[in-house]
């Protein structure tokens, strides 16, 4: 997947039909628990219809959580919207959190630039990344929230 220490992935999906808020809780605490083991850090959106997922952290720490998501029968319909590497992590704060967004929020992150996980610029516009829509959703929940869960 990657060579790098620290790899990441995002993806979106369709929730299981009447998923409820308690459901969705208690998916992040299973989840947590499991992201913690393996190092992995993240953030889950959802806005009742759909999840757009980050998770970062080292390579078979990535691999066995993925596994576990494409498992899930909790969502459906997983479309992977890229894969990276780097060397900082975006949300070392939560081993799992999730944000309930609207529709158009979580529609403009999934088809922001995700072919890239680090931030680039055109020389003829400005390329809104994926994961910096995913910084802007996340921000609002990082003073009540900053410590992992």
């Amino acid at each position: 997947m990657c060579s790098m220490p620290l790899c990441s992935i995002a993806y979106s999906s369709r929730t299981a039909e009447g998923l409820t808020v308690d459901q969705i809780d208690a998916l992040v605490r299973d989840a947590s628990h499991h992201n913690r083991l393996a190092g992995v850090t993240g953030v889950l959106l959802c806005d009742g219809i759909r999840f757009l997922q980050y998770l970062e952290g080292p390579e078979d720490g990535i691999e066995f959580i993925f596994a576990r998501v494409m498992n899930s029968r909790r969502h459906s319909d997983v479309v992977v919207l890229g894969r990276g590497e780097g060397s900082v992590r975006r949300f070392p704060y939560w081993s799992m959190h999730w944000i309930p967004v609207s529709q158009h929020e979580l529609h403009a992150a999934a088809v922001a630039d995700w072919t890239m996980l680090k931030a680039h610029r055109s020389e003829e516009q400005v390329v809104v990344l994926g994961v910096e829509q995913l910084a802007v959703l996340a921000a609002p929940h990082l003073r009540d929230e900053s410590l992992p869960r």
